[in-house]
């Protein structure tokens, strides 16, 4: 997704004083996890990097954040109950053994893993992740590679996608469980996502 199709989602507005500067999706994903488990609201966030921070048309600068200039907009959080226990992540999560065999779930919060578009009309403020499951040949895995740096790998037929607030999953074999780029376990078999819409506030 652009999100300069969507200049009139958030609103013009500097990072409070008690807001928090982070520089990675992962802090970011600290930071909400810390509040949830304490039962904290969750600060008001800076973003000077990471794949949400880009999603959002952020530049990085640091300067920016505290200047008319500012954008804060609401993000949904993903929240996800992995071996009994809730985690939460703000771009993305993947379920997998490997890049390149076996089953691999995405859900996109952000549009961007890295430098792969894989979310190419993921909104992180619309109550939805966007999800692909495939387990594609090498050949095809090879080609979705090349593709995904334009967002060009969707559809396919190999990959399932849906766009939804809530969903589960169930792997055999189990998978090893990245939120925000951090893998967080091993060896997983059943997952439950859903959104928290609009629970998280970030300026760019």
């Amino acid at each position: 997704m652009s999100l300069q199709r969507g200049r009139d989602w958030g609103t013009p507005g500097a990072l409070p004083l008690d807001g928090v500067v982070v520089k990675t999706d992962a802090q970011v994903r600290e930071l909400v996890e810390s509040a949830r488990r304490a039962g904290r609201p969750i600060p008001t966030v800076g973003l000077l990097g990471g794949d949400l921070c880009r999603t959002l048309g952020g530049i990085g600068d640091q300067q920016r954040l505290h200047s008319e200039a500012a954008r804060t907009f609401p993000i949904d959080v993903g929240a996800v109950l992995i071996d009994g226990r809730l985690h939460w992540f703000v771009a993305h999560l993947v379920a997998r053994r490997s890049w390149w065999r076996g089953r691999v779930v995405v859900a996109m919060n952000a549009q961007w893993f890295r430098s792969y578009d894989l979310g190419p009309q993921a909104h992180p403020g619309d109550g939805l992740l966007d999800v692909s499951d495939g387990n594609p040949s090498l050949r095809e895995r090879l080609q979705v590679r090349k593709r995904a740096r334009t967002g060009t790998h969707l559809p396919h037929p190999a990959i399932n996608t849906t766009r939804t607030s809530a969903i589960q999953f169930d792997f055999a074999p189990k998978v090893d469980v990245y939120l925000d780029g951090t893998r967080v376990a091993r060896n997983v078999r059943v997952l439950s996502l859903r959104v928290e819409p609009a629970a998280l506030r970030v300026v760019v």
